[in-house]
């Protein structure tokens, strides 16, 4: 998001703020956050796609509602306002195909109207066909989110649809890149809807309306960078709003200032110097590389921690409390207390719907707890590198995590008596804590060159200026 958009989303969600009653409060919520799905998409060069890939956010957000819903919720006619606020928003909108309202949504031009009618009625008989089918659709649909997710994180697969998408359009096939196909916060979308998916099939998701719904998987303030948070937490602030005060205001106000000047001020500047693919190249130095890495390193944990910062701030401005993210993650002794700190809501994510029952799968089969321990940590951590892109380098920065915390669990567990026993001073302790730390964050930071970078050849040129070695 720019600085101009995040000011009028925190205007947007203030004024939201301000009311006294659920209802309005929520159509607010509800019509920004749709416009958000569409005033955030980058542009693209494929024809309409910047305007097909929002509609299609929506589409698989209401038939994911559909799917979820107690049976007896799911009728087009008891929801037929909701549809009908999300139809007339996005006609309105391929309606600026043909009248220049200067606004700045969509990001360019629509497709024609006949071809968004069409659209709607198809999608609209889907919705209606989904809401007849029993509960297997949920699978089919967790299916279809993560095929969406390998198409989008993976290069290869991303330009091949992109060549395919230009062919429809008559355009220049030769130009495809895996760029043409950036879906924003498709991420995010799909992880909250699995989310509700799999509670739905354990029996603990609560019962939500379509407005709530949609709010709730798109809503405006953590649609681009999270955090991803639970649905029930969410129902609870939305139904029950506490009107904003002054003392609410000025928390609010604060924690968004303080997300501004990381995001704009400390991780644009360090931006300037971080490692990258093109200066990774140039510097042959390892005081200079390690320069590079730490800026890095900070580069990113500035601007991710920022965009959560300026969340949680504009959704204390709608009475809407996101969880928190980071806590002080490069100040943790080891490396699982990093990562329990570290984008905590995708962590605890994992966790909950991949971690544990595949935890609970092995130990029902007998593996010993060595076994167990590396089988899911590597497999998880692989997985959180997949969903940030299907790479070798996502792959090598998921292994050396989990293999990271496979053996920092091993070490913990040999050492836990000696360190009881030998380490009982407090000197002792915090010169043990600052070890630990010193030890953690360069760990951390040296992983944080597979993910900064495009290819293992030029992570690994990285690793050997860093440590002073030549080749040849």
């Amino acid at each position: 998001m720019s600085l101009t958009q995040i000011l009028f989303f925190a205007g947007i969600a203030l004024i939201a703020g301000i009311f006294r009653r659920p209802r309005l409060r929520l159509y607010v919520l509800f019509t920004a956050s749709i416009l958000a799905v569409f005033a955030l998409q980058p542009v693209l060069p494929i024809r309409g796609l910047d305007f097909w890939l929002p509609t299609a956010t929506l589409a698989l957000v209401v038939f994911s509602w559909f799917a979820t819903a107690p049976r007896s919720a799911r009728s087009l006619r008891q929801n037929w306002s909701v549809l009908s606020v999300l139809a007339a928003v996005i006609l309105i909108l391929g309606a600026t195909r043909y009248i220049d309202l200067n606004l700045p949504l969509p990001v360019s031009r629509p497709p024609q109207i006949v071809q968004i009618l069409v659209a709607l009625a198809a999608l609209v008989l889907v919705g209606s066909l989904i809401a007849r089918l029993p509960a297997w659709i949920n699978s089919v649909l967790t299916a279809v989110l993560i095929l969406f997710l390998i198409v989008l994180k993976s290069p290869v697969i991303a330009e091949s649809v992109s060549t395919i998408f230009r062919s429809i359009n008559r355009q220049s096939t030769e130009l495809a890149s895996a760029l043409d196909i950036r879906w924003l916060g498709f991420s995010y979308v799909s992880f909250r809807i699995i989310h509700t998916i799999r509670d739905r099939q354990n029996g603990k998701l609560p019962d939500a309306s379509l407005f709530e719904y949609v709010t709730y998987v798109v809503f405006f303030p953590a649609l681009t960078a999270g955090p991803i948070h639970r649905i029930e937490r969410f129902l609870e602030d939305l139904r029950n709003p506490t009107p904003i005060n002054m003392d609410g205001m000025l928390i609010a106000s604060q924690r968004f200032v303080i997300g501004l000047f990381k995001k704009f001020i400390l991780a644009d500047c360090l931006a300037l110097i971080a490692l990258n693919g093109t200066n990774a190249l140039q510097v042959h130095q390892p005081g200079w590389m390690w320069l590079l890495l730490y800026a890095y390193a900070f580069q990113l944990f500035f601007d991710f921690s920022g965009y959560t910062d300026i969340a949680i701030g504009i959704g204390l401005l709608a009475g809407i409390r996101l969880p928190e993210n980071f806590n002080h993650p490069y100040l943790k002794p080891n490396l699982t207390q990093f990562w329990n700190n570290w984008h905590m809501s995708l962590t605890q994510w994992f966790r909950a719907y991949f971690f544990n029952p595949l935890t609970r799968t092995l130990r029902k089969r007998g593996l010993s707890i060595p076994v167990i321990v590396l089988t899911t940590q590597v497999s998880t951590m692989l997985l959180i590198g997949f969903w940030h892109g299907v790479t070798w380098n996502y792959v090598l920065w998921g292994l050396w995590h989990g293999i990271g915390l496979f053996i920092n669990n091993r070490w913990s567990d040999r050492t836990k008596v000696w360190m009881d026993t030998h380490i009982t001073t407090r000197p002792q302790r915090i010169m043990s804590q600052i070890c630990g730390i010193v030890l953690t964050f360069n760990f951390v930071a040296l992983g944080w060159v597979f993910f900064a970078l495009p290819d293992p050849q030029t992570s690994w040129h990285v690793f050997l200026t860093l440590f002073g070695v030549t080749l040849g």
